[in-house]
């Protein structure tokens, strides 16, 4: 049984009651857009919901078609917008409603795509998002709105923030040695800052490498959490100053510069014993909810709701033939044709 076999069922379950995705341009990616802002102002003051209002311009060059495919076809983005927000899609090349609501923002027509993110009362939550056409532009935004409006932030939408502020600044990568590599990964990837782990061999020993935002945790920070965990019997650095700072902590026996890495068989070794591994999630996520499965806890607490409805009715079929899509690609291994 494929993934897109169970997907119009998810979408009944979320309540999604906009047009058919079939029907979006490319421009608009895979939300379920209102085009009529007036509508979409009454359903935001009764949800008491701020409108996620993108202006776009459908047919759309390049730089609209690839908006479109990149980041508004991300599934938890997708989710963000239509459950969170109300979405409301104003085509900026044409004349009517669409040309008043241009009018009233003062915004150019036949223009790249810009969002803003609006109350009820029309008024902008936060700065308009023009010139940023990516997906942490998009999610910095909707987390921003949701802080200015006191409304809690869902713990998937923090971690996508996290992993792509985290990558923008620019990651770090360290490789830590250890006696079983599953229990490496499970022990290194509940730590604040690591965005991805993966477990392999290195120099004939078993190995985690580990990504992580040195902003938010520092090498000497993992190295000491890996030692307390018996997970850092050496260090293999992945630059002068690793190495510096592992001879500094371990002795010069027990740190080294990198080798080849080869991926272990088993990608995300708990995750992967569980129906969790047919659910797409992007590194972060998957790091985290392999380490909760390795201390014996749900890892539903970092999905988001459509996730984890995903993973009760994979649960509810057994005999499904699912995809392992442990470390692919969100937007692919959604299978989006399921929802039209």
């Amino acid at each position: 049984m494929r993934l897109s076999l169970l997907l119009p069922a998810l979408l009944l379950f979320c309540g999604c009651s906009q047009p058919a995705r079939s029907n979006s341009p490319e421009e608009l990616g895979k939300v379920r857009w209102l085009r009529d802002f007036e509508t979409g102002l009454e359903r935001a003051s009764l949800e008491d919901k701020p409108v996620f209002l993108l202006f776009q311009e459908v047919p759309g060059c390049a730089t609209c078609r690839n908006y479109g495919n990149e980041v508004l076809s991300h599934p938890l983005i997708v989710e963000a917008i239509e459950t969170l927000f109300v979405p409301v899609a104003i085509f900026n090349n044409k004349g009517g409603k669409d040309a008043e609501v241009l009018r009233y923002y003062n915004e150019p027509s036949w223009n790249n795509p810009v969002v803003r993110i609006v109350d009820y009362g029309r008024l902008d939550l936060i700065p308009r998002v023009s010139g940023n056409y990516s997906q942490l532009g998009v999610v910095q935004a909707m987390v921003f709105a949701l802080e200015r409006r006191s409304k809690p932030i869902p713990v998937y939408l923090q971690l996508l923030y996290e992993e792509l502020l985290a990558r923008q600044q620019g990651l770090e990568t360290t490789t830590l040695s250890m006696y079983c590599f599953w229990t490496g990964e499970k022990m290194l990837g509940q730590l604040d800052g690591v965005i991805a782990t993966e477990a392999g061999f290195m120099d004939g020993r078993e190995v985690v490498q580990v990504a992580y935002n040195p902003k938010t945790v520092s090498f000497k920070e993992i190295v000491e959490a890996g030692q307390q965990a018996r997970c850092a019997d050496r260090v293999y650095a992945h630059n002068d100053a690793q190495k510096a700072e592992a001879i500094a902590m371990l002795g010069q026996g027990k740190a080294g510069a990198r080798s080849s890495f080869r991926p272990g068989h088993e990608p995300k070794y708990y995750l992967s014993r569980t129906p969790y591994r047919f659910v797409p999630m992007f590194p972060l996520q998957a790091a985290r909810a392999n380490a909760l499965i390795g201390q014996g806890k749900s890892p539903e607490g970092v999905l988001s709701p459509r996730q984890a409805e995903l993973a009760k009715q994979m649960k509810a079929h057994p005999e499904g033939k699912w995809e392992n899509v442990i470390g692919k690609d969100m937007i692919a291994a959604w299978a989006w044709e399921g929802n039209r």
